[in-house]
C-alpha cells in the first residue's frame, strides 16, 4: 500500500512471481482502435494496472500485428473498428444483456485474446477496472465469460463543497475543487478523484453544495462557466455527468429579477436562457440538485407554489436539452416547537411529497434520504419509497459519517445501507423491496438510481480515516449491484487495498462488518437516534436537541422514553407505511427492539424481545461497546509491520480516540439515564 493511501483501491500491488508469470501469457499488447476519449482512458489504466502488477507494461497496438507469441487483450464497442473485439465476441455480442452502460469479458483461448467489449465506451472503461479488479484480487482469468450491467441508471456522488474550500460535515481536509472563493487552477487532483469514482462505477456528480451560498449562486453564469467546464472535461473522460447544485432564487440572487416564482414568465424565461449557456459550455450537462423550502433555503412556497411548480419550472429549462432536475425531499419544519408533541418530523417529506405524486415532469426525480430523519445510526425506511407510484424516486445515502464517526471512528456503513435496500415496502405486493423501487422496476420509473454525499477532501489519503476508503469505495459498487453482500465488498476492497495476505484480509473484514454494531452499541440506544452535540455533532449531548427547533426529541423523564409515532396515540407517522410494516411498527409487541424508541414511548422496566428491560439494555450496550471498541484497537495493532508504516499509525492513532470517546459516550448515557430513571444496573457496574 502507498505510505498514505492516496492512490486507494487502484495502487494495482504487484503480484507474486508465480502468478505474473502465470499471467504474462495473456498481456503481450493491447488493441484499442477507436478513438473515444473514454476508450483511450481505458486502455491508459490497461497500461498502469498491468504494469505495475506484472511488472511489464504490455505494447499498445491499433491492429491484431502481434508476433510475439503472447496473448493480447482487445477492448472496444462491439459495433466500433477493433476486430479483435469483433472476432473473440461474433454475432453473440447481439445477445448479451449488457444494456448502455454494462459490458462482456470473454477469454479466447484459440486466439490468445481476452476481450472487453461494451454497447457503449462508458461499458468498455467499467469492464476495464473489472478485468483489473479481478486479477488484483486472484481470481483466474483462464476461462473469463463475465457479462455485466448496472442496477441502476444514475450513479451518483453529491459534493458538499463550498468555494471557499471548506466542506459541510466533510471530515477528511478541505475541498479539491476550490479555495479562497475560486476554482482551483491545477484540477489534476480532480482527475485523480473521476478514476476512483469511475473504478466503482459511478456515472455523475454534483460538485457544489446543496446549499447554494452566494458565489455558488453565479456558477450558472459566464463568470464561472469557463471553468465548471474544465472540471465537466475532466470527469467527462471517465464518463461520468457532471451536475450542479442551483439556488432556487437565482434570478434574484444574480441581480436579474425582483422575483423566482416559478410561475412568473420572466423566471421561466431566465432560466431557459440560463439552460441554453449552459449546455453551450458544458453540451453533456446532466442538470440541477435542488435543496429548496427547507433549513432556510429559497424554494416555491415562499410564491404560495408547491415542490411540483418549482421543480417543472426547471424541468421545462432543461428538457430540450435532455437533462434532469434532481428535487431533494429533505423538507421539514426547522422552526419547531418543543412542547408541541404532534408535529414530527420524521412525517415531512411523506406529507409534503405524497400529495403532489403524478404531478412532476419526466426529467424530474425525487431524492429522498434513506430514513425519514437525517442519516442516524439506526432509523426506519423512509415510507416515501414505494409511495410515489407515478413521480421519479431515487436514493440519498451519507457515505461522510456525520452522526456515525466523522472518520475519526470506523463505521462501516454498507450493512446498513442493505438493511435499507433490502426494506419490503410492500407498494405493490410482497418482494417490493427498496432496491426494486430506487433502480426503477416496482413501477417502471424513466430516471431513477443512487446518490450520496460524499466524504472525501484534500487529505492525502482522501477520507481521513484509512479504513473509511471502505465506505467510498462499497457505496459506488452497491450503486453498480446492489446484490453484492457487505462482506464480499469488503473483502474485494481490502485486497485491493492491503494486498492479498489473508491475515491482513481477515482482520480488516472482521473489523469493518463488525464497525457498525459497535458504533451503535455505545452511541444512542434502540433507535431513537441524536444525542450528539448540536452544530458539530460529534459527541454525546443527551438533551444536545431535546428543547431545540429542529424536532429531533427522545422526550426521556422519570418514567421512560422514546417518541410515540403510533396512529392510535402518538403522531401517526406509522401510519405512513404500508401493510404489514405499518401494524408491525406501530404495534408495541411486533416493533423490531432496534427501533422501539423510535416508534414507542415506554417505561425503562418494558422487557425488549431479547428478554432485557430498555434500562438494562441500555447499560449493557455501552458497557459492552467499550469493551468491543478497545477490540478493534487491539486488532488493528496486530498488524503493525504487516501493512505501511504510515497507514498503520494514523488508523491506529483513530482507534485509539475511538476507544477513548466510547467511554465518553458509555459514562454520559449511562449517568444520564440512570439519574433519570433511579434504576441501578443489574451487574453493579460503575456509573457515575
Amino acid at each position: 500500500m502507498s505510505a498514505i493511501g492516496y492512490e486507494a483501491w487502484l495502487q494495482y500491488l504487484p503480484l507474486a512471481e508465480e502468478r505474473q508469470q502465470a499471467l504474462s501469457r495473456w498481456f503481450g499488447c493491447i488493441i484499442a482502435t477507436e478513438t473515444s476519449e473514454v476508450i483511450a482512458t481505458a486502455a491508459a489504466e490497461l497500461e498502469r494496472g498491468l504494469g505495475r502488477m506484472l511488472g511489464v507494461t504490455p505494447a499498445s497496438r491499433s491492429s491484431r500485428d502481434n508476433d510475439s507469441g503472447r496473448g493480447c487483450i482487445a477492448i472496444g464497442t462491439f459495433s466500433g473498428s477493433n476486430p479483435s473485439v469483433t472476432r473473440v465476441f461474433g454475432e453473440s455480442s447481439a445477445r448479451l444483456d449488457t444494456g448502455a452502460e454494462g459490458f462482456a469479458i470473454r477469454t479466447d483461448e484459440a486466439s490468445g485474446i481476452i476481450a472487453i467489449g461494451a454497447e457503449q465506451p462508458a461499458g468498455v472503461l467499467y469492464g476495464v477496472f473489472h478485468l483489473l479488479r479481478l486479477i488484483a484480487i486472484g481470481a483466474s482469468i483462464g476461462e473469463l465469460n463475465v457479462v455485466e450491467r448496472p442496477a441502476n441508471a444514475i450513479r451518483m456522488m453529491n459534493q458538499w463543497d463550498n468555494i471557499d474550500g471548506s466542506v459541510e460535515r466533510g471530515y477528511a481536509g478541505q475541498s479539491i475543487f476550490y479555495e479562497n472563493n475560486a476554482i482551483k487552477s491545477d484540477l489534476s487532483r480532480v482527475e485523480d478523484y473521476a478514476r476512483l469514482l469511475a473504478s466503482t462505477g459511478l456515472n455523475a456528480i454534483t460538485i457544489n453544495n446543496v446549499n447554494v451560498h452566494r458565489l455558488e449562486t453565479l456558477f450558472i453564469t459566464e463568470s464561472f462557466l469557463p471553468d465548471i467546464a474544465r472540471i465537466a472535461a475532466i470527469f467527462r473522460r471517465y464518463a461520468i455527468k457532471l451536475f450542479l447544485s442551483v439556488n432556487f432564487a437565482s434570478p434574484i440572487e444574480t441581480g436579474a429579477l425582483t422575483t423566482a416564482d416559478p410561475l412568473d414568465a420572466d423566471v421561466k424565461a431566465w432560466w431557459k436562457a440560463k439552460a441554453n449557456e449552459l449546455y453551450q459550455a458544458i453540451p453533456d450537462f446532466g442538470g440541477f440538485l435542488v435543496k429548496a423550502d427547507s433549513e432556510n433555503r429559497p424554494g416555491p412556497f415562499t410564491y404560495g407554489r408547491d415542490h411540483a411548480d418549482g421543480s417543472n419550472m426547471l424541468a421545462e429549462a432543461l428538457l430540450p436539452h435532455g437533462g434532469l432536475v434532481i428535487w431533494r425531499c429533505f423538507v421539514y419544519n426547522c422552526k419547531q416547537d418543543w412542547r408541541d408533541r404532534k408535529t414530527d418530523r420524521a412525517r415531512a417529506a411523506y406529507d409534503h411529497f405524497k400529495p403532489l405524486d403524478g404531478r412532476f415532469m419526466d426529467n424530474v426525480i425525487l431524492q429522498i434520504k434513506n430514513g425519514p430523519m437525517d442519516f442516524q445510526v439506526r432509523e426506519p425506511v423512509s415510507p416515501l419509497f414505494g409511495a410515489l407510484p407515478a413521480t421519479n424516486c431515487m436514493m440519498e445515502f451519507q457515505i461522510a459519517q456525520e452522526y456515525t464517526g466523522q472518520a475519526r471512528h470506523l463505521c462501516y456503513l454498507v450493512p446498513q445501507w442493505k438493511e435499507v435496500l433490502d426494506f419490503d415496502t410492500y407498494a405493490k405486493g410482497e418482494g417490493s423491496y427498496v432496491k426494486h423501487v430506487v433502480d426503477g422496476s416496482v413501477f417502471g420509473y424513466k430516471h431513477s438510481g443512487f446518490a450520496a454525499v460524499s466524504n472525501i477532501g484534500d487529505n492525502m489519503n482522501w477520507t481521513g480515516h484509512p479504513l473509511a476508503q471502505a465506505n467510498l469505495y462499497g457505496y459506488g459498487r452497491l450503486a453498480w449491484n446492489p446484490a453484492l453482500e457487505s462482506d464480499a465488498i469488503a473483502e474485494e476492497w481490502t485486497r485491493l487495498t492491503f494486498g492479498n495476505d489473508e491475515r491482513v484480509v481477515r482482520t480488516v473484514i472482521g473489523m469493518l462488518m463488525d464497525s457498525w454494531g459497535i458504533y451503535e452499541s455505545y452511541t444512542a440506544p434502540l433507535g431513537v437516534g441524536w444525542m450528539v452535540s448540536p452544530n458539530h455533532h460529534y459527541g454525546p449531548d443527551v438533551d444536545g436537541y431535546e428543547y431545540s427547533k429542529w424536532g429531533t426529541y427522545h422526550f426521556s423523564d422519570y418514567k421512560g422514553m422514546g417518541v410515540d409515532r403510533t396512529l392510535a396515540t402518538g403522531t401517526g407517522y406509522a401510519g405512513q407505511y404500508q401493510e404489514p410494516n405499518a401494524s408491525l411498527y406501530g404495534t408495541l409487541e411486533t416493533c423490531p427492539d432496534e427501533l422501539l424508541l423510535f416508534f414507542h414511548h415506554v417505561p425503562y422496566t418494558h422487557v425488549l424481545h431479547s428478554g432485557k428491560t430498555v434500562i438494562q439494555h441500555i447499560y449493557d450496550t455501552h458497557f459492552e461497546g467499550v469493551e468491543r471498541a478497545d477490540g478493534l484497537l487491539q486488532r488493528w495493532n496486530e498488524l503493525e509491520g504487516q501493512v505501511a508504516a504510515e497507514t498503520f499509525k494514523l488508523a491506529a492513532d483513530r482507534f485509539a480516540e475511538q476507544a477513548e470517546h466510547a467511554r465518553e459516550w458509555r459514562d454520559r448515557i449511562n449517568t444520564y439515564y440512570l439519574r433519570k430513571s433511579g434504576i441501578n444496573d443489574a451487574l453493579g457496574r460503575t456509573i457515575y
